[in-house]
């Protein structure tokens, strides 16, 4: 099999690169399925990477997706298919020949299989599990056992172990005479008699030291092991803090049953990123390639939640209805404050959610962080006060106003600010 540099001879490493499909190679790929041109489709896409194959099927419609996949059946690789966005893998996999999904998933690592199979239909999953020779059905079936969302469902089972005991020279042969090890992998994993993990050594450290050199003598210092039922969170968490590259996977019993790497780790990373914004968008888990209805039944909640929390204030204002039919100057202003309001609870709300996120704040240090966003709000809520109530003062001639206007602004900002660090902390801990 062609390593990446041979495969994909892409333009991508020029200075000017964007790495986004241009619109040149995206008409070429149009008029190709509308001519049904193989040669053309063909040529254009077989620089690309397969991740940019990837973006060029999700941004076609379901029709042009499905000639693209008859075109393009005999070039379809494994690669491509797990870079696919899940929302639209299940459709694409539908199109494809059974022969062609079958030799497609053949060439993968166990875990990109898994993550391709683990949201499928049960037909569809029996489809790719039955095209895998009986040893990487096993894998993957083993694989599928764990949680979901745990290490064990994250990592691979290709993992090249030797024991501890051995020299480098021994590890040297061994990897020039193993026809199954994986595609890349980073670490040999050193394992006593009972695959117990005992560290880790670099390829770099095995072929730049003396084959006389035993492997226990050349063990990186940063190791860490990771239990399989464990929260993929977590994991993607440990590989950026420790700066991990690969880590080994220990069922129960501590013995090594997998081991995950720093890509797989990295899309965990962007995965929760992008859930965290989604959230705070109050759009879950949404994509552009969904259906018109899929997308209205996810953003209908918030909507409503909203709507609910809009006519709740409103029910409150009413009860001022008489004072304000006399100041019309506060129906004027009341829009400022609340907008202000709005946005610094956001603000507050942002940095809460990501320091959630990245374990930044804990029991520890809370009370700090509570007590910290209560003096910008009223540092900032003493600055908007004096503006507004300037404005009040000036604009509507009443003194009186603006000292109520003044003092609504910053007791605002305060609860805006308290509210938007509280509240994300609050559901974390009851696990919402």
């Amino acid at each position: 099999m062609l390593n990446d540099e041979q495969k994909y001879d892409s333009d991508l490493g020029s200075k000017d690169a964007s790495y986004v499909i241009d619109k040149q190679k995206m008409a070429i790929v149009l008029s190709a399925l509308a001519s049904g041109n193989r040669v053309d489709l063909t040529e254009v896409l077989e620089p690309l990477h397969p991740a940019d194959i990837a973006d060029i099927i999700e941004q076609l419609n379901t029709t042009d997706r499905a000639r693209f996949i008859r075109l393009y059946d005999t070039e379809f690789y494994g690669d491509i298919l797990s870079e696919i966005d899940e929302h639209i893998r299940e459709e694409v996999i539908s199109e494809l020949n059974p022969d062609v999904l079958a030799e497609a998933v053949r060439d993968l690592e166990s875990d990109d299989v898994v993550d391709i199979v683990e949201d499928l239909e049960e037909e569809q999953k029996e489809t790719i599990l039955d095209a895998l020779e009986e040893g990487d059905r096993v894998a993957v079936q083993s694989l599928l056992s764990y949680p979901e969302q745990s290490a064990g469902r994250l990592m691979q089972r290709e993992v090249v172990m030797a024991p501890e005991h051995w020299s480098v020279g021994m590890a040297i042969d061994f990897l020039r005479n193993d026809a199954n090890l994986p595609e890349q992998f980073y670490h040999i994993v050193l394992v006593d008699p009972r695959l117990h993990p005992v560290g880790n050594v670099s390829l770099g450290k095995l072929m730049s030291s003396k084959r006389s050199v035993l492997l226990r003598e050349i063990i990186e210092d940063v190791f860490q092991v990771i239990p399989a039922d464990q929260d993929e969170a977590d994991v993607a968490y440990a590989f950026n803090q420790y700066h991990l590259i690969s880590a080994p996977v220990v069922d129960m019993e501590n013995r090594v049953v997998g081991v995950i790497t720093i890509d797989d780790a990295m899309v965990v990373l962007d995965e929760e990123l992008e859930e965290d914004i989604m959230l705070l968008a109050g759009v879950g888990d949404s994509s552009v390639s969904d259906t018109i209805i899929e997308t209205v039944r996810g953003r209908l909640p918030w909507l409503a939640v909203n709507l609910a929390t809009a006519i709740l204030a409103s029910i409150v204002i009413a009860q001022f209805e008489a004072t304000i039919a006399q100041f019309v100057a506060l129906a004027i202003l009341m829009p400022i404050i609340a907008s202000m309001g709005g946005n610094a609870a956001t603000q507050s709300l942002t940095v809460a959610v990501r320091a959630i996120a990245t374990k930044d704040i804990s029991s520890t240090n809370i009370g700090r962080v509570i007590r910290r966003e209560v003096g910008v709000g009223i540092l900032t809520g003493l600055i908007f006060a004096v503006s507004m109530g300037l404005i009040g003062v000036f604009w509507f001639g009443t003194a009186m106003l603006g000292v109520v206007i003044a003092i609504s602004m910053l007791i605002n900002l305060v609860v805006a600010n308290l509210a938007g660090t509280t509240i994300p902390v609050i559901l974390e801990k009851l696990g919402i």
